[in-house]
Order: C-alpha cells, then structure tokens, then sequence
C-alpha cells in the first residue's frame, strides 16, 4: 500500500470544480477521487518500471491544486502544446519526464510516461514519447515498488 509524503491541503468537491471550470478541463472519476484523498505529493514506495521504455525511474511528486511549489496549473501552462490533444500532467519524475492522465477517449483515465528526451519536434505533439503505465491512476499506484538496491 502506497503512503503519500507532503500532501498539499485538503480539497473539498467545490474546490475541483472551480479548478476544473477554471482550467476548462473535465478530471476523471479516479482522479479526482486520488485528489480529494491525497491533493498531491511524494508517494512512498515510487519506483516505477516502463515497460515499451525498457527503464525505470522514480514517482518525484504529483501535482497539487494550490500548491505554490508544485502547482497544477503551472504544468498545465508548462506543457500545453507539448503534449497530445486529451492528455494532462499531473507529475513528474525529477529527470524532466512527466506522468500524463489521459482525459479523453480512446485513452481516457489511463496514465502514461511521456520522455522528454524524446519530445517530438512536431507542429502537433504525438504519442511517439509516451509509454503506457496503467489503466487508472489507482493502478499505477498499486505496480509502484521500493528500490531494492539501496538496502545494502
């Protein structure tokens, strides 16, 4: 079971549905149900295998709504044009790699790794960069493991 370190404050319904009125976006069931629970942070265990990337990395933190530090809206701004139609951030690795929610159909509530490294240089971002994590933000947290090779 997956602990959140540094969750930002409490959220209440009304808060989400200024956010998302504000920011014009619709959030999925899980994810707002993830927000109101936890309104972001560190998760403990948070490393995390990408299967079609062939690596690992570890979860740094998932965005909050009002955090000053880590705020949601500042990433939407961030990678707006940088990623697909349908797609949003709600965290990152530490490396500049970002977790995306999927908002819209045929990809809606899944979570998927987006590379940087690998941004397409493109007029209109595409999936070429973007690596599937799990159907649902629940999921995702469910398949995140401790690093082993630190308990020496």
């Amino acid at each position: 079971m997956v602990k959140m370190l540094d969750p930002y404050h409490t959220l209440s319904q009304k808060d989400l549905g200024f956010f998302e009125t504000k920011n014009n976006i619709e959030l999925t069931d899980n994810y707002k149900e993830f927000l109101l629970k936890w309104n972001g942070g560190t998760p403990d265990p948070g490393v995390f295998i990408i299967p079609e990337w062939e690596g690992i990395t570890v979860m740094h933190y998932f965005y909050s709504i009002g955090d000053t530090d880590n705020d949601f809206e500042v990433y939407l701004d961030i990678y707006d044009l940088r990623i697909p139609e349908g797609f949003i951030p709600i965290g990152n690795d530490g490396a500049g790699n970002a977790i995306l929610l999927g908002i819209l159909e045929p990809h809606y509530d899944h979570i998927y790794f987006w590379d940087h490294e690998n941004e397409p240089d493109l007029d209109e971002p595409d999936m070429s960069n973007m690596y599937f994590l799990g159907d649902n933000i629940w999921e995702f947290l469910d398949n995140l493991y401790e690093d082993e090779s630190d308990d020496d």
